[in-house]
């Protein structure tokens, strides 16, 4: 549960420049009337992005997360840009494709059949 919520964090922390230039608000962006249709995740992912976001500026560094490693093990990988700062939406899209992936291993581990042990024949006192 730690790791969905720290790569949900980490998604949620890098999505400002891309969110910007798609209109998308950003977590300083949003309105109160846009908050109350946003999830209880949504709004903690838009808070915990605005605490990271140290120089304000609306996109993570490597520097800005490097305190947190599971964050920056991740940043490669939510930059799709390749432009080393990590937006709002990009951290959107990073915990779409994580859950999706989760979810997906989720159900192929619910298809495969249980296992079933052999039935043990008692001992037999001699």
């Amino acid at each position: 549960m730690l790791l969905i919520r720290t790569l949900w964090f980490c998604s949620a922390a890098l999505l400002g420049t891309a969110a910007m230039a798609q209109g998308t608000p950003t977590p300083t962006e949003t309105a109160p009337s846009q908050e109350a249709a946003l999830t209880k995740g949504e709004l903690k992912a838009m808070r915990d992005f605005k605490m990271l976001d140290f120089n304000g500026d609306g996109k993570l560094s490597r520097t800005e997360v490097k305190l947190f490693p599971r964050l920056s093990a991740a940043f490669d990988d939510a930059d799709t840009n390749h432009d080393n700062y990590v937006s709002y939406e990009e951290v959107r899209e990073f915990a779409a494709k994580y859950r999706a992936e989760r979810d997906r291993q989720k159900a192929a581990q619910a298809a495969q059949p249980p296992i079933q042990e052999a039935p043990v024949a008692p001992l037999k006192a001699e």
